[in-house]
């Protein structure tokens, strides 16, 4: 079906801004165009309106992401409309004007888009823009940047009744391109798509020029002693040490992903006097304080505080956080407010180190971040003109607990078995490793994929996803340095760890004579070294988290098969089989689960059997080595050969909740090998 050039030309438009974050944050602000189209019941023409429907994002808008509503319905509702006190229900009310399928569920602004007399809207987010609607002297300043093209809309809540008095500052300002709202945001409009465009366009780069050149020169106060940004490397060795027991703190109520950021917009107001006071304040657009909660938790000792000291803080405002929000929701929730949401924070501000923000997904976790940023921009601007004034508690609490804010999350598809975990998988740029990789992250879990070579390992993550949902890092996992170095970059992309698999390995096929002290030293570096040091890292991760999580063991039949010409390789099979049991027995007081799976026979997509041993282990029985694989499989009880995805699927099963006091095992996965049976 073609779509109509109208809807055409508001997706282009829509998509233009929202490249732009200057123009608005993700998913904020809406955009809608009028025009006709053949209505295919009557074949009469129909006035229509297009607008971005709930929790689109401008940026990546297509079609699908629009609603569409018959005009004549739609402006029908003014002589309906009950109130005030009543303007929720005209949100429902909007379903039986949507035209045909309707496309996209109509966002709360929608009323705004269909009453204002012009035929394209912008409804928008801009930093510059929020920081004159949240100064104090925001009206003054509208009239003195704007003069009488830009009219002042004090702060009211979006809903129907926005919309009415927008409509009626339109018809009352005939010369106007558009309006501040108050606390909020922006809206310009226009007869045409290329001129709503350049009205939206104009009033951000008013507004910023402005800010540029009236603001005073330390809108966040004096420089602030031993607040200073710590260098890089420092940064990131605190927030790494730091990131464990956060996350565990926030995921009080539901688990979390975090991100971190060291932002130069973040550091500088870490570092300036005025930014306790700033902080406490909160955010003030709604889009804000929907993913960062009203206020963040700031940590008030300076850079150079030490680790433990740092962390015994967190614990203290931690406390105090949770008490002041559910204090918040007692004060202002009614018996039809929705139940509390979490009193855990979402932004975690750390002087001289950076910003962590959480959510449910690392999508969510980093927009919260890039939205506290934009907050920080919306403060400088506020305060370099005037004072910031966000909108007051209450009305703060009235759209977070909105029910209409509920009705949407509810919308929400549920969540995948692994969301909110984090994996390391060691060695998974290819074979087992990359299926068990894939696996978990399909199942939800953010994965991070190590490997010795960080190009494989970046092009394997890539494959899977984007950085929101895995990432390659570099390990050679016989370096304890490496390997701490992988963890930490797991702990800073994601916020912590839930999950490891120790898969990293290689195999020489050797007699006993024939087997060097090279031979021995290197496997048994590789798989029982590597394994120990990775579960050692990851273990103090786990620990200071107290979440509990999962290490795993990619083991082999081997580790209870006795066979010909494999000394050293069974031989590390068998240490780390018994490292499964060991840990089992010592990290079952944190919650935290060891088991192990024994596969045998995988040959397609190995990159042990690739390297060399497939060819060896072939010679050895007699076959041929592209034959290996059915070889295998004939040897074994159910006859079927083992691939990768299989021993992914055993991961999978042991880091669910099915298996949740299962620790200790190991799992077979040969498709029956008699003499490897576990006894």
């Amino acid at each position: 079906m073609t779509t109509n050039p109208t809807a055409a030309a508001l997706i282009a438009r829509s998509n233009r801004l929202g490249a732009n974050p200057k123009n608005t944050n993700y998913a904020g602000g809406n955009t809608s165009a009028k025009g006709t189209e053949i209505d295919p019941v009557t074949g009469r023409t129909v006035e229509l309106l297009w607008v971005k429907g709930s929790g689109g994002d401008l940026g990546t808008l297509t079609e699908s992401g629009l609603a569409v509503l018959r005009l004549d319905r739609l402006r029908e509702m003014v002589d309906v409309y009950p109130g005030l006190a009543r303007e929720d229900e005209m949100v429902g009310a909007l379903d039986f004007a949507l035209h045909g399928r309707g496309g996209a569920v109509p966002s709360i602004d929608t009323a705004m888009h269909g009453l204002v007399d012009a035929a394209h809207v912008d409804h928008l987010h801009p930093d510059a823009g929020i920081a004159i609607a949240t100064a104090v002297e925001g009206e003054e300043l509208t009239d003195s940047i704007f003069g009488h093209k830009v009219i002042w809309v004090p702060w009211r809540r979006p809903g129907f009744q926005l919309g009415l008095d927008i409509a009626a500052i339109k018809e009352a300002h005939p010369g106007a391109i558009g309006a501040i709202l108050g606390g909020h945001g922006i809206t310009a409009w226009g007869d045409t798509s290329e001129e709503a465009e350049t009205n939206s366009l104009w009033i951000i780069e008013t507004a910023t020029a402005y800010i540029e050149e009236h603001s005073r020169p330390e809108p966040f106060g004096a420089p602030l002693e031993g607040f200073g940004p710590l260098s890089a490397a420092e940064r990131r060795a605190k927030a790494a040490a730091l990131a464990p027991t956060l996350r565990g703190l926030v995921s009080t109520d539901s688990a979390k992903v975090g991100h971190f950021t060291d932002a130069p917009e973040v550091l500088d107001f870490l570092a300036s006097a005025e930014h306790p006071r700033l902080a406490a304040l909160g955010t003030s657009c709604p889009d804000h304080f929907l993913r960062t909660k009203v206020t963040p938790l700031l940590l008030d000792l300076p850079a150079d505080a030490s680790v433990e000291e740092s962390l015994a803080r967190l614990h203290e405002l931690h406390e105090q956080y949770r008490l002041d929000y559910q204090a918040y929701y007692d004060r202002h929730a009614t018996p039809e407010s929705p139940a509390i949401r979490g009193a855990d924070p979402l932004i975690v501000l750390i002087p001289g180190v950076g910003m962590f923000s959480y959510g449910a997904n690392k999508q969510t976790a980093r927009v919260a971040g890039e939205f506290y940023i934009n907050a920080i921009h919306v403060m400088r601007g506020a305060e370099g003109l005037s004072s910031y004034a966000p909108i007051d508690e209450a009305e703060k609490f009235n759209i977070e607990y909105w029910a209409l804010e509920e009705a949407k999350l509810q919308r929400m598809p549920k969540p995948k078995p692994l969301a909110g975990r984090i994996a390391l998988v060691t060695g998974a740029a290819s074979g087992i490793g990359k299926a068990i990789a894939t696996r978990l992250a399909a199942e939800g879990a953010c994965v991070v994929i190590a490997d010795l070579d960080l190009a494989t390992a970046q092009e394997a993550a890539a494959v899977i996803g984007g950085t929101d949902v895995a990432i390659g890092v570099q390990a050679n996992v016989t370096d304890e340095t490496q390997v701490q170095a992988g963890v930490d970059a797991a702990v800073l992309a994601f916020g912590g760890l839930d999950l490891v698999v120790n898969n990293a390995g290689l195999s020489l096929s050797k007699s006993l004579l024939e087997t060097t002290v090279a031979d021995w030293d290197l496997q048994h570096n590789v798989m029982a070294k590597g394994s120990f040091l990775v579960s050692r890292a990851a273990a103090r991760v786990l620990i200071d988290q107290k979440l509990g999580g999962d290490i795993i063991y990619i083991s082999s039949k081997n580790s209870v098969f006795a066979g010909p010409n494999n000394i050293a390789y069974s031989a590390t099979k068998a240490d780390q089989a018994h490292q499964v049991r060991l840990l089992a027995a010592e990290l079952g007081e944190y919650g935290v689960k060891v088991n192990g799976i024994n596969p045998d026979g995988v040959v397609r997509g190995s990159g042990i059997f690739a390297g060399g041993w497939g060819a060896k282990r072939a010679a050895v029985y007699g076959v041929p080595e592209e034959e290996l694989g059915k070889y295998y499989a004939q040897r074994t009880l159910l006859k079927r050969e083992v691939l990768p995805e299989n021993v992914a699927n055993a991961v999978f099963v042991l880091c669910t909740s099915d298996l949740s006091h299962t620790t200790g095992l190991h799992i077979p996965v040969d498709a029956g090998v008699a003499a490897a049976f576990l006894r």
